[in-house]
């Protein structure tokens, strides 16, 4: 998925800064606790599931386990797109002993699957302080909201220290059932920013996740610390609005509307897609796992309205021969909201 709408990865993805090799040696894949799993069910068959950007460590980790497992237990590497904890390969998971999720937090508690999360060992202060000369000093403004990805929360209480240290007061919260710790932050849920601070300060790779925290609370100052790529910056929505704005004007038009379903685990919104349904005779319920505009471009539709992963649209939006929408941008162009009702799509529980 892209983050900046003509590169093909977010700015904060591994792939594109050459620093993938490096993180990769030093992250810890728990081989430890998945073999105590292993022993404790007697298990026969492995599943170990990875995001896109570390799919090529499977086959090592994959190694590394059979040193430890008898030799007539099985493990199998999940082929399935994966980018979130939302996004569990359901089939490898119901026909495997051990199901092994890496690179994100749970959000869910089940004893079904077992996740590594790949904390990162990059180093946050340094941005941090970097950051202070584009935030309100606290001398003006003491509150500060703080937010991070699952992939930085081993260093949260070390980032709360570092603001606390200068003077300013940290509010912080976890979210809803959706989120796992204090301070995270989804693609699709931000409800840990939703401090009494005028500003917060994400620390985290890329900019999907302070744009769609910026669209969802717009009172705030929001400043992008990026560890990752050693750069500071303040979330600017004015281009992503202009690209959603767009979308908005093009399907108004639409008479036959293809309404997504996404049939992911964790991404499906049954109830969102029958209210369109239900609203509209000219709606046509498509159901998918994998989203993507090849699937698409054979429905003789004149827009889209995607119930499942917000990204889908926001990301991926501009890829799709015809017009994208949230649920909540569908209802503009049909009539049902006024224009100005235009905010980021979100998703709130689990599954």
């Amino acid at each position: 998925m892209s983050q900046e709408y003509e590169s093909e990865y977010s700015e904060g993805d591994l792939r594109k800064t050459g620093m993938a090799l490096k993180h990769d040696r030093e992250w810890d894949y728990e081989l430890e606790r998945i073999i105590d799993a292993v022993e404790e069910r007697d298990a026969k068959k492995i599943g170990l599931q990875f995001p896109e950007g570390l799919k090529r460590r499977g086959p090592s980790v994959a190694d590394d386990l059979r040193e430890l497992v008898d030799d007539d237990v099985t493990i199998m590497l999940s082929g399935q797109p994966c980018y979130g904890a939302c996004d569990l390969d359901t089939f490898l998971m119901k026909r495997t002993d051990v199901f092994v999720h890496f690179g994100h937090s749970p959000m869910k508690d089940t004893e079904k699957v077992i996740y590594v999360p790949l904390f990162s060992n990059v180093e946050v202060t340094p941005i941090i302080e970097e950051s202070l000369e584009t935030l309100e000093p606290p001398e003006e403004t003491p509150e500060i909201g703080l937010v991070t990805t699952a992939q930085h929360m081993n260093r949260f209480s070390e980032m709360r220290e570092f603001l606390e240290d200068r003077g300013y007061d940290v509010e912080t919260r976890r979210g809803d059932d959706r989120l796992t710790h204090e301070g995270q932050v989804l693609g699709c849920n931000y409800a840990s920013a939703d401090v009494p601070a005028d500003q917060v300060l994400y620390v985290g790779g890329g900019k999907f996740h302070p744009l769609g925290l910026a669209m969802e609370h717009p009172d705030k100052h929001v400043v992008i610390a990026d560890p990752v790529n050693n750069v500071v910056t303040v979330a600017d929505t004015e281009k992503f609005m202009k690209q959603r704005y767009g979308a908005v004007h093009r399907a108004m038009d639409a008479q036959k509307w293809g309404v997504i379903f996404c049939t992911k685990i964790g991404q499906g919104r049954w109830e969102i897609a029958q209210d369109i349904l239900a609203d509209n005779d000219d709606a046509y319920l498509i159901t998918m796992d994998e989203v993507t505009p090849d699937r698409l471009r054979n429905f003789d539709m004149d827009a889209f309205v995607n119930t499942g992963c917000p990204r889908i649209t926001t990301d991926d939006g501009p890829r799709f021969h015809k017009p994208m929408l949230t649920p909540g941008e569908y209802e503009i162009a049909v009539g049902n909201e006024p224009l100005d009702s235009l905010e980021f799509d979100t998703f709130h529980g689990t599954w």
